[in-house]
């Protein structure tokens, strides 16, 4: 009886040490996307959103996570970011940023800093206004 207590713990003890462990778990930042021009998007629209660390002020901004894909619908256009909140710097400085391209041509961009906290306090939706590119 004890050689299969024994057996069944170590097999046990095996199981649990070989069990790849769980991904790191990911916040979420939902937000709209919309436009001030009363227009329609044609259907070849094309809607790029990213969270970015824009911290440092001469050197590229580091994307923390980007959704880009046709638009589905007229403004306002929903997004869904992840992240890995193991990867915010409480220090750093964080923006959301959208632009609208149609047949390869940018027609909409952020013009003003969208920033967020990412600690729990931005409210949800995110607003992200978009101007017209001239």
């Amino acid at each position: 009886m004890k050689r299969n207590t024994l057996a069944l713990l170590a097999a046990a003890t095996l199981l649990t040490a070989c069990q790849s462990p769980s991904p790191a778990p990911k916040a979420t930042l939902d937000g709209e996307v919309f436009y001030l021009q009363r227009m329609a998007l044609p259907p070849t629209a094309i809607l790029s959103v990213s969270l970015q660390d824009v911290t440092l002020a001469d050197a590229p901004a580091k994307t923390l996570d980007e959704q880009r894909g046709p638009i589905k619908g007229q403004v306002p256009l929903a997004f869904h970011l992840s992240y890995d909140p193991m990867q915010v710097e409480p220090t750093h400085r964080y923006s959301v940023n959208a632009r609208i391209e149609v047949d390869g041509k940018l027609m909409f961009i952020t013009t003003e800093n969208h920033a967020v906290q990412l600690d729990g306090s931005d409210p949800q939706p995110v607003k992200v206004r978009v101007d017209a590119v001239r």
